[in-house]
């Protein structure tokens, strides 16, 4: 069986600590196996190679995270990059295609797609497992996993089974409605669904007009953003469910977050005996410092900070969404970025490279740079030139250079960026 996980999404509900390259799924908050902390993605991506370890798995993800995968779970990590986010049926077609024309896995195969940002114990995994297992017979189109609800809740769209199979879909319903689907025994729906992958291409040639990677993928922006739900399961009538019945959260907002994290606090916190269920989370260099509050969810990074009741976080987007200043922290498949300061005509950047990682040998046609190396060793080259690198080396790049730098140890720079139209796109890749 092969496992693709569904890794998009922006980064609103999670602001500061996600924005719109760093989404909520990387965010390390948990702790992992050995005591140190690890994201959603490390988490659900070493539970399933723990739980199902003869199944291939591949991330279907938008551009701007395929680094970030690689930063967190290694440069084997397999990944089926879409060119833009067009929401989970188009990203299912392509990511379906991308096994059969790149991977040459089999028609036959049974695929599972599940999401990244699930709380679960081992039985949600083992139920992975089994919805490939029944896959595997045939029996059925498809299969989907249907949760055991705790409470009547209007955040999540609902599946109604009989004896096994399912007879119906609700999406988010109101509260009154809610309570009814609780009451009838209905399940909620996880998004995890399981089926042959010579099924799925069938859809994506009949609702996309493709049938070969290369093809869809081309023309993968002028489709339409539509849910699998909608443009699968709501029409298909031979649909088998197998239920999950144990711990499970959305973590999709700083309340449910916190209900999982690691410890109360992360970073340079304190807090006071007064304070209750009151979860802190630091990522600047500054210490926080915080007093009698209850019920209350403090965030800061580079991007902003957040001081809100658990109750009230759900309701933020709006207010982040007026928010239009450049992302000041970035994970790549090199390392990271933090943007320490801006002014009108310059920018201060601390680089991280990891060992034996190197940035895209680049230009800018807008604007000068200079690095300066506080720790670590590795080779600089410009234009063409290399030059070892050490503490206390700095390197001017004017505008038009061709550079990059591959680090031997942790490298560790200061970048400093000065012009009058400073900008994330100004970057040319060239090859070495």
């Amino acid at each position: 069986m092969h496992i693709v996980i569904l890794s998009g999404g922006s980064g609103k509900r999670l602001w500061p600590l996600s924005n719109e390259v760093r989404s909520k799924q990387f965010i390390k908050a948990f702790r992992g196996p050995s005591g140190e902390l690890e994201s959603m993605v490390q988490r659900v991506y070493r539970e399933l190679k723990k739980q199902i370890p003869e199944a291939g798995i591949t991330i279907t993800t938008s551009a701007n995270q395929a680094s970030q995968l690689k930063n967190q779970l290694g440069s084997d990590v397999d990944i089926c990059v879409e060119p833009v986010r067009r929401d989970t049926f188009p990203a299912v077609a392509l990511v379906s295609l991308y096994l059969k024309d790149v991977l040459g896995i089999d028609e036959k195969e049974a695929v599972v797609v599940c999401p990244v940002d699930p709380y679960a114990d081992d039985g949600y995994f083992k139920t992975i497992r089994e919805i490939g297992k029944q896959v595997e017979t045939g029996a059925n189109n498809l299969v989907l996993m249907g949760i055991t609800p705790t409470y009547p809740s209007e955040k999540y769209g609902y599946i109604t089974v009989k004896e096994g199979k399912v007879t119906g879909f609700k999406e988010k319903p109101d509260l009154e409605t809610a309570k009814e689907l609780f009451g009838a025994g209905a399940l909620w729906n996880g998004g995890i669904f399981g089926f042959r992958l010579g099924y799925m291409l069938c859809k994506a040639k009949s609702e996309t007009g493709y049938d070969s990677f290369s093809g869809l993928k081309s023309a993968y922006e002028s489709l339409k953003a539509v849910s699998f739900d909608y443009a699968v399961s709501e029409k298909e009538t031979d649909i088998a469910c197998v239920t999950y019945d144990g711990d499970w959260k959305d973590l999709g907002t700083w309340n449910m977050f916190t209900e999982v994290m690691a410890q109360n606090t992360l970073g340079k916190v304190r807090t006071d005996e007064t304070c209750v269920n009151t979860h802190v989370i630091n990522e600047l260099d500054v210490p926080i410092l915080v007093m009698g509050l209850k019920d209350t969810v403090v965030a800061a990074s580079a991007d902003g900070i957040l001081i809100s009741d658990k109750g009230r976080s759900s309701h933020m987007k709006p207010y982040v969404e007026e928010y239009t200043e450049p992302v000041r922290f970035a994970e790549k498949s090199w390392g990271s970025y933090r943007v320490l300061d801006i002014e009108e005509e310059s920018m201060t950047v601390k680089v991280t490279l990891m060992p034996g990682h190197s940035m895209n040998y680049h230009s800018h046609e807008r604007r000068d740079e200079r690095w300066n190396v506080l720790s670590g060793t590795g080779t600089a080259v410009v234009d063409g030139v290399e030059q070892r690198v050490a503490p206390g080396d700095m390197i001017w790049l004017p505008r038009g250079c061709r550079h990059t730098v591959k680090a031997e140890t942790t490298l560790i720079m200061m970048e400093i960026q000065y012009g009058t139209d400073i900008d994330v796109a100004d970057k040319i890749k060239h090859k070495l």
